[in-house]
């Protein structure tokens, strides 16, 4: 009898470099090498740590872009039964510190970008041992932290692992940290069966379509979703387990987003909804050719008028839906054969639903008194869910645990209809629905019917308290560069929907401010809690 075969992240990590050695892999515009070298790499990497004395239950954090290191700390951290703590670049210092200790992280790889950041708080990082620079240009930059070595360096004097442990397959593989817009950042973390579970899933979700939206073995991928935040959705490992060139962007900067989408012919993406809308109107960005890519938008709603900009640049753009604490897909908006012949305002109302469920993933939405809503796409229910991916609680916090998983369903903090073929359809936060008079009104809805104004550049909406009604509408609206906007005809525009009879009476409530700019949080969402406290 052989041992049961464990779910283990070496399992992804083997398949398609044994059958692809000679695909590709791209660092922005500095860097290529095969599988078979990054299988190398890898090993090198695992030797490395394992050198410098990390042992399993070890934590091992990363501070860098979306870079070719960064996917082979994907590996080869767990893959020696250490944890990878994938550290948000955005976080305040004092989040910084919260979240580095709360891991108790032993090892930190960081770009050299980010040591003025370190430098701030070392004084307080009680559990690091060491810091092993990251860098592009093997500069040695002047600093304060002791570093302890240059990752390349020490790769090529690394001994290569050959042969990499088995262990039990719900070992902690992963931990991030979710920055709620309230309070302390959450610990959230994985398991190796998690990780491996959600990939092999997440393929048979993105490849089974018939047309639109595939993610196939002749793609071309690059993440713009920060590799810090949940394992870039989990894409890569996707990736990796299919073959396929990838292309890793580094920094964020519109032009040389499409510029690398136009010169590697990048096919699949994934990013939220700001970064999208950025290389759409960015005007250097216009004379890159970016028909036939495939882009899988969540993190926040996918706003119509963004969908229809994308569509006529040629791009398939879809929906995806999940959160931090599930590793991230539960859903995707996928169109059928039948679907595609419609005209592009069907589609669009298609492409920014929430979508179906993937395999394993179970869904219901459920009322106050916990009864299930009806399958109507009219009736709001609170949505709740289970998959074999979930995080199981938060790190060393009951109490947060508590609330997120009630009755063995996890909560979303989503409302959702659902129409009869399944599709989901996210209405609001549980926290951010607007109460008017006792009728909900959905701040979502409202911000989508804003931003199909020629003139907005982008929107938000909240709820502001009212004697009268409970709550009305106050939407925040930063006009396009030039334009001047008039606060009534925002009022206006918005009532000529109500008028249609696509937006609910309680909408002509809503009250407009111009302004400047809206406050996000550190993963490019729409920072609500701080909106209600500026407004």
């Amino acid at each position: 009898m052989h041992s049961i075969h464990q779910l283990l992240i070496k399992n992804l990590f083997q398949a398609p470099i044994q059958d692809h050695p000679e695909q590709e892999i791209v660092y922005a515009e500095t860097l290529r090498f095969t599988y078979a070298q990054f299988r190398e790499r890898v090993r090198r990497l695992a030797g490395m740590l394992l050198a410098r004395g990390v042992k399993p239950g070890d934590t091992v954090a990363v501070m860098d872009y979306d870079s070719h290191r960064y996917l082979e700390c994907y590996y080869a951290v767990p893959m020696i039964g250490a944890v990878l703590h994938t550290i948000n670049i955005r976080l305040a210092p004092e989040q910084m510190v919260y979240t580095i200790g709360h891991a108790e992280d032993d090892v930190v790889l960081v770009n050299a970008d980010f040591l003025p950041l370190l430098e701030q708080i070392k004084g307080r990082l009680d559990t690091v041992r060491e810091y092993i620079l990251l860098t592009d240009n093997n500069e040695s930059p002047q600093t304060a932290l002791p570093l302890s070595g240059e990752y390349e360096a020490l790769l090529a004097a690394a001994e290569p692992v050959v042969d990499f442990p088995d262990f039990d397959e719900n070992t902690r593989a992963t931990t991030f940290y979710t920055t709620g817009t309230t309070g302390l950042p959450k610990g959230v973390f994985f398991s190796h069966r998690q990780l491996v579970l959600h990939t092999l899933a997440g393929l048979a979700a993105l490849s089974s379509n018939a047309d639109q939206g595939r993610f196939h073995r002749e793609d071309v991928y690059m993440p713009i979703t920060p590799m810090f935040h949940v394992h870039a959705w989990g894409i890569p490992y996707m990736a990796t387990l299919l073959g396929v060139k990838q292309v890793y962007p580094g920094r964020y900067v519109p032009e040389a987003l499409a510029r690398l989408i136009s010169t590697e012919r990048v096919t699949f993406s994934h990013c939220v909804p700001t970064i999208l809308h950025m290389l759409l109107s960015d005007p250097k960005c216009e004379q890159y050719d970016l028909s036939g890519w495939k882009v899988v938008i969540g993190g926040a709603a996918l706003p119509k008028s963004v969908c229809k900009a994308a569509l006529d640049r040629g791009v398939d753009v879809f929906s995806g839906y999940g959160m931090s604490e599930s590793c991230p897909i539960l859903a995707l908006t996928h169109l059928s054969t039948d679907e595609l012949l419609q005209d592009q305002e069907s589609q669009v109302a298609l492409r920014t639903r929430t979508g179906r469920p993937l395999p394993l993933v179970r869904l219901r939405r459920v009322d106050d008194d916990g009864r299930e809503a009806p399958d109507d796409d009219k009736t709001p229910g609170a949505l709740q869910v289970r998959a074999p991916w979930l995080t199981q609680s938060y790190l060393k916090d009951e109490r947060n645990s508590e609330k997120l998983w009630a009755d063995g369903w996890m909560n979303t903090g989503d409302v959702a209809c659902r129409d009869a073929s399944g599709s989901l359809r996210i209405t609001d936060r549980t926290k951010d629905v607007i109460k008017v008079g006792g009728e909900w009104l959905s701040s979502l809805e409202l911000e989508d019917i804003i931003l199909r104004h020629p003139d907005v550049a982008e929107a938000a909406v909240i709820g502001k308290p009212d004697l009268r009604w409970g709550e009305t509408p106050l939407a925040l609206v930063v006009p396009k560069q030039g334009v001047t906007l008039p606060e009534k005809g925002i009022a206006h525009h918005v009532k000529c929907f109500v008028d249609k009879g696509v937006l609910p009476k309680e909408a002509v409530l809503i009250k407009v401010r111009l302004v400047e700019s809206i406050v996000k949080t550190s993963v490019g969402k729409t920072n609500k809690v701080a909106l209600r406290e500026m407004y």
